[in-house]
């Protein structure tokens, strides 16, 4: 590194930390203030809709993160024993371009009443001429709501974990620490169940906490598919929040504010059951001890599946449904129950959707713009600040991934009032880049681990500086996981919901915003379009991120020589 760069490294680093934490710490200052009235925290208990819509929050959140974690230890455990993850994990790109609100609204075409699941069966075998008054969306125990967020947060986790499974020196190390514990006489998967996944685990907790906040803090999806009665307390919080009344504004200040609480007691809990985890993991030396192992973690191995995943299908299976069902209904016009296929084909939603094209370009320009801006911060983060920087400062910085997105909106919307950014795009799109930032970053920092350093040292001893090495050999092995990273944080920006909402003050509509307003009523064909092109978009930005990242995409580069 050049002395400038010497000196300037520090400096930046300090810039870089303030221009994300300064945003952040005032959202959480400005809603701290408002959390601290004791008439609304008194409103808050006395309200008899509290504790049942905390308990529903609890059982929702608790139970899909719970569902993804196995599924995602099972998907693994049998991926990696057939030797089948690679192409199992090719399909990711796909999934996780599905947003959530149009998950839920796919879902919903399937399980409503009127849906297409009880259209396959009636009448021949239901009997039905008419929907019957089921409560199987926004059913009374979450169960819709439980199925959704599963579905979602699969794909997310199996990135994650692909991400650092990929690892060069991750990958060799755990290979070899597999194949010696099969020839100690552990099976294919016990040895996985005592190798692999006990170092991988731990290593997930940052992503497996966004999970958990996600699904007990979720608004959107709730409101698609969610419980009505009682509602989540996201959902209530939100309905608060909404009101013209102050005191009840600022009762959904404190519910935002004990979902908060909820979500850190609950991500402790699972922190300290994971390093429980990752201290009692067996190394390659113990399997010469077998009397030893766990008797819970020999359950566990006999339990792994070792035939063609079923779960793994199912979620496959699953969206395939879902996209069926979104295309299918955005081209429906007239379609009496209980017939399998509308009378009447008509592209006129899709002819609203186009007569409101500014809708798709504010999507668009939100998307680029805070996918960009995150992207080219967390690259100059990774290579100016000092590791022990990165590693002390992480967690602040994964804040928005982990608090209720209520709990921010709030804290946003004060700081853009006493920034005269409320109502402006400028306002609106870092409130999109605050939330978009962590996900970047995740997706960023295995790579960023997995270079070796001893690369920079050879170019440099062939005479060559820093520019050179970051242009020529770096950042062109990372291509591929750069365009990955801003294509997830496109993903992320089209999907935000209630930034939308708020900062923008309603002066900005996105396709989100228009899907689960449309969610609400009774037009199948405009919802289904909307949603629709929610999923389409971020499914262009991956293609796009894989066209740019695959290997001697662009023009090849005279070898390096060293200088005289």
């Amino acid at each position: 590194m050049s002395p400038f760069l010497v000196y300037l490294a520090p400096f930046a680093s300090v810039v870089l930390a303030l221009l994300v934490a300064v945003p952040i710490v005032g959202a959480l200052w400005a809603v701290s203030a408002q959390a601290l009235d004791a008439a609304a925290w008194q409103a808050l208990w006395v309200d008899p809709q509290t504790f049942r819509a905390w308990g529903m929050t609890l059982w929702t959140g608790l139970a899909s993160t719970a569902l993804a974690w196995i599924t995602v230890a099972h998907v693994l455990a049998s991926g990696f024993i057939r030797h089948q993850l690679g192409r199992w994990l090719s399909h990711l790109p796909a999934l996780l371009a599905t947003p959530h609100a149009a998950m839920a609204i796919g879902l919903v075409l399937w399980l409503s009443p009127s849906g297409w699941a009880l259209r396959l069966l009636s009448p021949g075998l239901t009997g039905f001429d008419a929907p019957p008054p089921w409560l199987t969306t926004q059913d009374p125990w979450g169960l819709g709501l439980i199925l959704a967020l599963w579905l979602k947060e699969v794909p997310f986790l199996l990135w994650v974990a692909a991400t650092q499974m990929q690892r060069e020196d991750l990958r060799r190390r755990w290979q070899a620490e597999y194949a010696l514990a099969q020839t100690l006489g552990r099976t294919p998967a016990q040895a996985f169940a005592q190798i692999i996944w006990p170092q991988l685990a731990p290593r997930l907790r940052w992503p497996l906490l966004a999970v958990l906040a996600y699904g007990l803090t979720v608004v959107d999806m709730a409101l698609i598919i969610g419980p009505a009665s009682p509602p989540t307390l996201a959902v209530l919080a939100w309905q608060w929040l909404s009101d013209a009344d102050l005191l009840t504004q600022s009762q959904g200040v404190a519910a935002a504010g004990w979902l908060t609480g909820t979500v850190l007691v609950a991500g402790v809990l699972m922190v300290v059951a994971l390093r429980v985890v990752a201290v009692m993991r067996p190394f390659a030396s113990r399997c010469k001890r077998p009397q030893k192992t766990p008797p819970w973690l020999l359950h566990f191995c006999r339990r792994l599946p070792l035939q063609p995943n079923l779960m793994w299908t199912t979620i496959l299976a699953a969206y395939i449904a879902v996209w069926f069902a979104l295309t299918v209904g955005s081209v429906s016009g007239v379609w009496p129950f209980p017939q399998v296929w509308p009378e009447l084909w008509t592209l006129g939603a899709w002819q609203q959707v186009a007569s409101s094209a500014h809708t798709v370009w504010t999507t668009l320009g939100l998307g680029v713009a805070s996918a960009s801006v995150c992207l080219l911060w967390s690259v100059a983060w990774l290579e100016l600040a000092p590791r022990r920087w990165q590693q002390a400062l992480q967690p602040w910085f994964l804040l928005p991934l982990v608090l209720p997105s209520v709990l921010w909106v709030v804290g946003l919307y004060s700081l853009a009032l006493h920034t005269r950014l409320e109502g402006q795009w400028l306002g609106l799109s870092l409130a999109h880049a605050v939330m978009v930032l962590p996900y970047v970053l995740l997706a960023l920092v295995p790579a960023y681990q997995a270079v070796d350093p001893r690369q920079a040292a050879l170019v440099a001893s062939l005479g060559h500086g820093r520019w050179v090495y970051l242009w020529r050999v770096k950042w062109p092995l990372l291509q591929r996981a750069i365009a990955s990273a801003w294509a997830v944080g496109f993903a992320v920006s089209v999907a935000q919901y209630l930034p939308t909402l708020y900062v923008g003050a309603g002066r900005f509509a996105t396709v989100t915003t228009e899907a689960v307003t449309l969610a609400a009523g009774a037009q199948r064909s405009l919802m289904s379009a909307y949603a629709a092109l929610q999923m389409l978009l971020p499914i262009a930005a991956f293609a796009l991120a894989a066209w740019l990242g695959r290997p001697r995409r662009f023009e090849k580069i005279a070898p390096m020589k060293a200088t005289p």
